[in-house]
């Protein structure tokens, strides 16, 4: 009972961070065969200069993450989210030291000092990773942090670090929790919510497509939702700021062919960003997230008997 509790409060917070993606970036594609979570590829053209932008899911399909990773191949560079993920790119582009030879005897270590404290948003975030995990494996689902390759030669960090996150977070007096919470009761008109009773058979049942066949028209929903994240904010706004700083850095460098894979609430704000600077929107495709096939999630009949083998 207590992991169904987790996995419930996992799911509340999952489908708030969700609720004000947009339209134009995420969607569901739905008929009687299957229901499909599905995210846009957007490309926008400058003076010969390609910016994609390319929506992330955090929990989806492996096919999904193998078609990114693929496709991730064809740029000059993937400008990527990740609060702190300048680590990851710093350490893709240290060369392997080389093996020293073992010591006969190693000298005892000198006491290191106690490691500073980590700053409230790498502990928020952290959560909220363990929180998507849970959830990816209760759904049959892969998860973003381990299946896209962010050490490749092609990966450039494009967002704040941990402790500039911190700091324009207290300066403005935001949390991550508290983001979603606002966002949920600032927008217009709110959220299509799941059937608590639905939902709560679903999980009980154990059957995972049954349990995102309830979830993912909120994960899909979207115009309705955007106000909420009108205005300034970490979250949004000074996030997208740096990005757009990295997207023209990269363009200076001589990079003509950009992606940039960061998640698709951000991307209302980005395109017009885009679109001031001198872009022009020409082109969108879709990539299916998640393929939920409804026959197989419906549940069996009363009395019903499985076809023998």
């Amino acid at each position: 009972m207590a992991r169904r509790t987790r996995l419930a409060s996992a799911l509340t917070l999952i489908l708030l961070t969700a609720a004000a993606q947009a339209e134009n970036f995420i969607r569901v594609d739905e008929d009687d065969s299957a229901a499909r979570l599905q995210t846009a590829i957007t490309r926008y053209q400058k003076d010969g200069n390609h910016v994609d932008l390319i929506g992330a899911v955090h929990i989806a399909d492996k096919a999904y993450y193998e078609a990114l990773n693929e496709r991730f191949k064809s740029y000059d560079a993937v400008l990527f989210e990740m609060i702190g993920g300048e680590k990851l790119a710093a350490a893709a582009a240290e060369p392997a030291a080389p093996e020293e030879p073992a010591a006969l005897e190693e000298p005892a270590a000198p006491e290191e000092p106690a490691a500073p404290e980590e700053p409230a948003a790498k502990q928020d975030l952290s959560g909220l990773h363990k929180m998507y995990d849970m959830v990816a494996k209760f759904l049959n689902l892969s998860g973003q942090m381990d299946s896209i390759h962010y050490k490749a030669p092609n990966f450039v960090h494009a967002d704040l670090t941990y402790e500039e996150f911190s700091r324009m977070q207290k300066e403005r007096g935001e949390s991550v929790l508290g983001f979603a919470l606002n966002a949920s009761k600032e927008a217009p008109e709110p959220a299509k919510q799941p059937d608590p009773t639905k939902l709560l058979a679903a999980m009980l049942s154990g059957r995972s497509d049954l349990v995102k066949l309830e979830i993912i028209h909120t994960l899909g929903q979207g115009d309705d939702q955007i106000a909420a994240f009108a205005g300034e904010s970490v979250i949004i706004s000074d996030r997208n700021q740096r990005c757009m700083e990295v997207i023209q850095r990269e363009v200076t460098a001589g990079k003509k062919n950009l992606g940039v894979f960061y998640g698709a609430a951000h991307f209302p704000d980005l395109e017009k960003r885009l679109l001031d600077a001198g872009y022009k929107r020409i082109q969108q495709n879709w990539l299916t997230a998640w393929d939920i096939p409804k026959k197989a999630a419906q549940p069996q009949a009363a009395g019903e008997k499985k076809d023998a083998a």
